[in-house]
């Protein structure tokens, strides 16, 4: 018998997986369950990084981001590992094909959560689907998670990290004055430290105030992302599931015809240059990083190339990509008279999905420029503004797996 809700409302669940990164760790070896453990990057390093950590290991105050010999401070006997992304990724699949026994919409956002629409597939009460979940997953996989309910996707999202870990929570749009408008701006999915500032600045400090704002002043301070985020904060998101959605790849590229066939090593390299800056404003302008660089090269006699490599890091900053690109133009070009040049950002990734293999080196470097820290935190707490636009589709590739992990930066070459 088919269970019918009264309102015929959508059914969203938002399922999110708790600790992820440790509790695959966890599954695979059970003699680490019950003990404090960290992922880091570089784990060797006194000053590595937390990527994440076990329950057990926040109750001693190690959060993600923290150095590693702090954390281990905090906690003496913190097990510390490194990142093993092959086995994260696999566990991930048989996640999604979990879910998908319940439903054919299911949307993954990231390699540990993803979305799930059950209105057409619901035998019996959602809360009852959800704990089933919860169990197969526990059982099967040995892997916790927490589970939104709601009638749409950002207020399952916010559903999903009131309760952790293996909480299952329903948010009506009845309940969002009394649970959603009493919590800070800075909780709000969409919302990230550099938005929240500014909502502060004009004395926007919960979601209340943000959901009852002036629709000039936000547009004004925010653009059109204000006036959806006070949507959101009224309840309102229109998103559909979409399945397909992790076929989208999308693409941000430039290239030139030279005015004349150039053989000059410098000038190529000048002109890779000027292409890595167009590139690089493009995919800041889309407020997306690229995890797959390919140039185009065209020779006088019109033959014409393009090679590609993937990153185990996204970029976008106009240095990163032009020495990307000049490491594969000078691997592949045959000193042949060129008569075109183009760089191409591929398989791209939208910064609140962006996380760094952390370690050592490559955080300090970063940490001098504060907005990767914001970025980095952003996706931890799993924030993000959710206003990209769909770029280019392409056809499926023979091979291609039927999970996002194609468009994952941490895939291997």
């Amino acid at each position: 018998m088919r269970y019918e809700t009264k309102s015929r409302a959508r059914v969203i669940f938002h399922v999110d997986m708790n600790s992820f990164y440790a509790s695959v760790e966890m599954a695979y070896k059970p003699s680490l369950k019950g003990k404090p453990l960290a992922i880091a990057g570089n784990p060797e390093e006194r000053r590595g990084i937390i990527v994440t950590c076990s329950y057990e290991a926040r109750k001693f105050g190690v959060k993600t981001t923290m150095p590693l010999w702090e954390a281990k401070k905090l906690c003496p006997d913190l097990i510390v590992l490194p990142p093993n992304f092959d086995r994260y990724r696999i566990f991930s699949q048989k996640i999604f094909q979990t879910l998908r026994d319940y439903t054919d919409l299911v949307e993954p956002v990231s390699i540990d959560e993803g979305y799930m629409d059950i209105t057409e597939y619901i035998q019996k009460h959602p809360v009852s689907i959800a704990q089933d979940i919860q169990n197969r997953l526990l059982k099967e996989l040995d892997l916790p998670c927490s589970i939104g309910i709601a009638p749409n996707k950002f207020l399952a999202k916010m559903a999903s990290d009131m309760k952790k870990p293996l909480g299952v929570t329903v948010l009506r749009k009845r309940d969002i004055p009394k649970i959603l408008w009493p919590m800070p701006v800075s909780e709000m999915h969409g919302c990230g430290a550099k938005t929240t500032e500014k909502l502060n600045g004009i004395g926007i400090k919960k979601i209340e105030d943000l959901a009852k704002a002036n629709d000039v002043q936000l547009k004004n301070l925010l653009g059109i992302n204000g006036i959806r985020l006070k949507e959101r904060a009224n309840g309102f998101d229109p998103r559909k599931v979409d399945p397909d959605s992790i076929n989208d790849y999308k693409s941000i590229g430039n290239s030139t015809t030279l005015p004349r066939d150039i053989t000059s090593e410098k000038d190529l390299l000048s002109i890779l240059q000027s292409l890595a800056r167009t590139v690089s404003a493009r995919l800041k302008n889309k407020d997306v990083f690229t995890t797959n660089v390919a140039i185009t090269i065209r020779y006088k006699n019109r033959k014409t190339i393009t090679r590609s490599e993937k990153l185990e890091n996204p970029i976008r900053e106009e240095q990163d990509i032009y020495n990307q690109a000049k490491h594969i133009f000078m691997k592949h070009w045959d000193g042949s008279p060129v008569r075109l040049l183009g760089i191409t950002g591929n398989d791209l990734v939208e910064e609140q999905h962006v996380v760094k293999q952390l370690d050592l080196f490559t955080f300090e470097e970063d940490a001098k420029e504060e907005p990767l820290i914001e970025t980095i935190e952003q996706l931890r707490e799993k924030f993000g503004h959710d206003i990209i636009k769909k770029g280019i589709k392409v056809e499926r590739k023979e091979g291609q797996t039927d999970t996002s992990f194609d468009k994952d930066f941490l895939r291997k070459n």
